[in-house]
């Protein structure tokens, strides 16, 4: 993520003359390359550098000279840092609302299989109403669907290019961000760059969508564990998802 940041900034950085179209060609061939060595665990991390960007820029100073100095022009690492954060975190929910998409679909068909079957209701472990099995197994559903809304949410949260904010006040260079932001499929760009290079609300946001979804999937397990016991016996779960006991025999 920090690399195809780093090619955006450097083709606007072109586009804006800034840099000539041979250095952002070397910039570019040689961020694909250090792109390619990490990929394969070839890329050597020394400790020296402070962190993962101040590493891959002097790797591209190593390899192509001058102009790899040029790729941080008009940029801090406050903006390159959540820049790079939000790509990762707006793949990683475009991962998780497609597995949830998946799940809800599975649910439902099953549920399909039981539109007519009876099962008890329970509250505290007594039972209480006779309700549909379809209906027990769509309620599953709902709860993701309400995970996937919560995640569209910081998606649509997230998704603003904080990319040219600078350290804190941005940059008296002639820079394009929505240039960049479009590159990098942002949908608008940030207009505080105070705000945009210290908000981390979107992370905070993220780190609960998951915990819920967590919460729910351990709903869901515990009530198949308790439903799989000898003393429901209303669930099934096949060999290759279960532990056994190391003394009894189950």
């Amino acid at each position: 993520y920090d690399i195809v940041g780093s090619i955006a900034h450097a083709q606007m950085l072109a586009e804006q003359k800034l840099i000539s179209k041979e250095e952002f060609r070397a910039i570019k061939e040689g961020l694909i390359e250090i792109s390619e060595e990490i990929s394969a665990g070839r890329f050597k991390f020394e400790k020296k550098y402070e962190d993962i960007h101040m590493a891959i820029e002097a790797a591209l100073v190593a390899k192509i000279g001058e102009p790899g100095k040029k790729l941080h022009t008009g940029r801090s690492r406050n903006d390159q840092v959540t820049t790079d954060v939000r790509l990762w975190m707006r793949d990683r929910i475009e991962i998780l609302q497609a597995k949830i998409t998946l799940l809800q679909k599975a649910f439902v068909k099953l549920a399909g299989k039981y539109a007519e079957d009876i099962m008890p209701g329970y509250t505290h472990l007594q039972r209480a109403q006779p309700i549909v099995i379809a209906s027990y197994l769509l309620s599953f559903a709902e709860q993701f669907e309400r995970d996937f809304i919560r995640l569209k949410n910081c998606h649509r949260l997230l998704n603003i290019s904080p990319l040219g904010s600078g350290a804190v006040a941005g940059s008296t260079l002639p820079l394009d961000r929505k240039s960049t932001a479009k590159q990098l499929g942002f949908s608008d760009i940030s207009y505080n760059s105070i705000d945009a290079v210290g908000d981390r609300d979107f992370c905070a946001e993220f780190i609960f969508d998951c915990a819920l979804i967590a919460t729910h999937l351990s709903r869901l397990a515990e009530d198949w564990i308790i439903y799989s016991s000898n003393e429901f016996g209303f669930v099934r779960i096949d060999d290759a998802y279960c532990t056994s006991s190391s003394m009894m025999p189950q």
